[in-house]
């Protein structure tokens, strides 16, 4: 009972103080609101082929925020225009991009692509060896004719014709595709992707190098029907492998692009430009949006979106920036003084009320409290004993039927951290050891899993196909992944580990991994150091959750592949 009058009390005192401020102060609340009403407009100034996208991000915006007018003028390359909040541009080769003075963030990625016909007789072995980065550079070396068995091989000797985009950043990004000069980058220019569209259509064996959103059908949000990207033979081994083949359709591009299979020089930034780092309300709120919920944007007009650890950055630079408020005036400072004693006290009687309410309470709440590690390291992560454990990172276990259990183990979940999807195969389905079964995912970024077992899959957790996070909290009970008859158990737990062994092969794994990210990731980039390391050079729990698609493919290949 004297705890709630306790209670009582402090909450009529916070109360009472809060109408004393309101009556004391109504003056400057008609301040902030003026303030706040007259940076209602957002003004956005973009380069020419970015309209279409900030036409669509207006558009969105002024739905989720109809109080706050957002406005945008074409201009054209040009220097920043300081009448306006902001300015998105593409390209690190254009003035306003290359303004040391202003200030700007990373908001996505346009691309460059090579694109003929649909209707180009030669797409079929087009689509099969790809072109290399080789092949390419003979298109701009000397002013004769090249011809398409100069690109194709088995093709017939055809002439090309092969256009550019007028656009320095274009240009800029095929010189270094093909490491060389922008001087060097001839063909027939094209003044926008209109012109080089109507330019292919004439001419169904013309080569086109233009942005990838020159080639994206507006109503559609797809790649032109009558435009094909021309595959690009990232490894130069004369075909275009399964692993590169990303160019099914504008998702499948634009995902290939995130997770690196696509030539990095061939992608440019969009950058978000300001003559000073914003300080109005609604200029951070845009840009917050921008980097988080309107990222999908992005996507369906062509463009490439962050990764987390970009976005994360992002958030960073908006949240330390100091947003302009209207100050109180000088006379109220000492009534305002006398508000903040108020509640100071009102805060104590509250606060002391639910210590005392909470006392008897504190026996059973710390039996709640979990121990959370922050580091990662052998001795962290759980291997039960009786359990098979593969260099897949898969486990295995013969139930008293039979038939072996299959799943995770616990080093792989701490380091992708909280699953958010899973792929499986269907039960019936035959599988061999070393053969992929499974594909974990965790906000897009993924990796493929192969099996330890050979046999016939009889049973998957259903379980795990609503809530795949059950892998992280119960790896080796409720998280398993199938149930499988086997065909060669005996033979195949001779390649496997028990717990001790296992414990000792994890650390070395451990071991190269630090090395692997000291390989993989820039030593200059504190963000990634953050990510990866914790105080005393340890490896930071879920270390891979928080880093971009491409460091996802490296441990792909470097700890998963490899141990198939």
């Amino acid at each position: 009972m004297k705890n709630m009058l306790c209670i009582f009390a402090g909450l009529s005192i916070l109360l009472l103080s809060n109408q004393i401020y309101c009556n004391g102060a109504s003056d400057n609340q008609n301040a902030i609101q003026s303030k706040s009403s007259s940076g209602s407009t957002i003004n956005i100034s973009c380069t020419r082929e970015l309209q279409n996208l900030a036409t669509n991000l207006v558009d969105e915006y002024s739905k989720l925020k109809p109080t706050v007018k957002v406005t945008f003028t074409d201009i054209n390359n040009q220097s920043l225009d300081k009448e306006n909040s902001l300015c998105l541009v593409s390209g690190d080769n254009t003035e306003i991009s290359n303004d040391k003075t202003a200030w700007k963030i990373l908001v996505g990625r346009e691309v460059i692509v090579p694109v003929t016909n649909s209707k180009n007789p030669l797409l079929e072995e087009i689509n099969r060896q790809g072109i290399s980065p080789e092949e390419f550079s003979i298109l701009f070396s000397g002013t004769e004719m090249k011809y398409w068995n100069n690109l194709i091989e088995g093709v017939q000797n055809i002439p090309i014709q092969y256009y550019v985009l007028d656009n320095e950043s274009v240009k800029g990004g095929i010189a270094n595709y093909l490491q060389t000069q922008p001087s060097f980058v001839n063909g027939i220019i094209v003044k926008n992707g209109d012109d080089l569209v109507s330019a292919l259509n004439k001419d169904v064996y013309a080569i086109g190098f233009c942005n990838l959103t020159g080639i994206v059908d507006a109503n559609t949000n797809e790649i032109m029907e009558n435009i094909k990207i021309i595959p690009i033979d990232k490894n130069m081994n004369g075909r275009v492998d399964n692993f590169e083949n990303i160019y099914e359709n504008l998702s499948s591009l634009t995902r290939g692009v995130w997770i690196g299979k696509y030539p990095v020089s061939l992608g440019e930034n969009v950058y978000a430009v300001s003559e000073n780092k914003p300080t109005d309300e609604n200029t951070l709120a845009f840009l917050t949006w921008l980097t988080t919920d309107g990222q999908h944007l992005l996507n369906s007009n062509g463009f490439c979106d962050l990764a987390n650890i970009e976005k994360q950055s992002n958030l960073l630079a908006l949240a330390n920036s100091e947003i302009s408020v209207v100050q109180p005036d000088k006379t109220d400072t000492a009534g305002l003084w006398v508000i903040i004693l108020i509640s100071f006290l009102s805060l104590g009687f509250v606060v002391t009320g639910l210590v005392f309410s909470r006392r008897n309470k504190k026996s059973q709440a710390s039996a709640k409290i979990f121990k959370i590690n922050s580091s990662l390291d052998e001795n962290s992560i759980l291997a039960p004993k009786g359990l098979y454990f593969d260099k897949t990172h898969t486990w295995a276990f013969m139930e008293q039927n039979g038939d072996v259990k299959v799943g995770i183990d616990d080093f792989l979940q701490h380091i992708t951290g909280t699953l958010t999807r899973i792929k499986m195969k269907a039960p019936g389905e035959k599988i061999r050891r070393g053969e992929k079964i499974l594909t974990i995912n965790h906000e897009g970024k993924q990796l493929d899993i192969f099996s330890p077992v050979t046999g016939t899959i009889k049973e998957q957790n259903q379980v795990l196909t609503t809530d795949s996070s059950r892998i992280n909290t119960s790896p080796y009970s409720e998280g398993w992944v199938y149930s499988i008859e086997p065909l060669n158990w005996l033979r195949e737990i001779q390649l496997m580990f028990m717990a001790d062994k296992y414990k000792e092969w994890l650390k070395d794994e451990l071991t190269r991994l630090k090395d692997f990210f000291a390989a993989s990731i820039k030593s200059n980039s504190i963000l990634y150091a953050q990510v990866v390391l914790q105080d005393g050079g340890e490896l930071a729990d879920n270390v891979l959750a928080d880093l971009g698609p491409e460091v996802w493919e490296e441990f792909q290949r470097n700890f998963i592949n490899t141990s198939k």
